[in-house]
């Protein structure tokens, strides 16, 4: 299992970066969780201050292309991908070399943003694909279109701005959807809870998904 958390940083200069909230509690509970399944889990993991999960190999990265090279270099021999990374839709259309320095003659600075390729689409073909959808209004609508858009086995969505299940917090309320149309709202859980949850569902469709192609 392949496992990405944290929220990617798209450097503006030297010093700065445009970046997000997520802590990568998620991404880290549920690669704790798939461990201690027996499974071989790689952790990509953008910039966090949580310590390393013991037994589980970690791949440090910091920007969307280097994450895209990262998780797409270690699906290609792997069961199952798990997105709960926040990955950065924009970044700088240039880079400064130097420090952006504040000039007093100028009240405000302009900066151009690109959009990231979204490299979700890249992902070997076989490979069970399973997202996040990290919401402030729709929930539901926004995940269901997340998951039709990038071809998703399975999405966990949730409210961010729910105090128990937004960023920072030990806890997730997150309700599952699958491509079949299947809904699930969990309760209020702990994130290594919700972490087998989501892993629960992961081995049906994997004992699906080998079924099938015996048959």
């Amino acid at each position: 299992i392949v496992v990405s958390a944290g929220g990617t940083q798209e450097p503006m200069d030297p010093v700065r970066v445009i970046t997000n909230r997520s802590s990568g509690k998620m991404g880290y509970a549920i690669a704790e969780a798939a461990r201690d399944r027996g499974a071989r889990v790689t952790l990509v993991a953008a910039p966090t201050n949580l310590p390393d999960p013991v037994g589980v190999a970690i791949r440090r990265v910091a920007t969307v292309e280097q994450m895209r090279g990262a998780v797409l270099e270690a699906c290609q021999n792997t069961d199952v991908l798990i997105m709960a990374a926040a990955v950065s839709d924009y970044r700088p259309a240039q880079v400064a070399s130097q420090k952006i320095k504040k000039d007093k003659k100028v009240e405000g600075v302009t900066i151009n943003l690109v959009k990231n390729p979204d490299f979700f689409l890249e992902v070997p073909k076989g490979v069970l694909r399973v997202g996040f959808a990290a919401e402030t209004e729709d929930l539901l609508g926004n995940a269901r279109a997340k998951l039709k858009q990038k071809g998703l086995t399975l999405i966990a969505a949730n409210d961010i701005t729910a105090p128990d299940s937004g960023f920072n917090v030990d806890t997730n309320q997150v309700t599952l959807l699958d491509s079949q149309g299947k809904e699930e709202e969990l309760p209020l859980l702990s994130k290594y809870e919700v972490g087998h949850r989501i892993l629960d569902r992961v081995t049906k469709l994997l004992k699906r998904q080998d079924s099938r192609e015996r048959n």
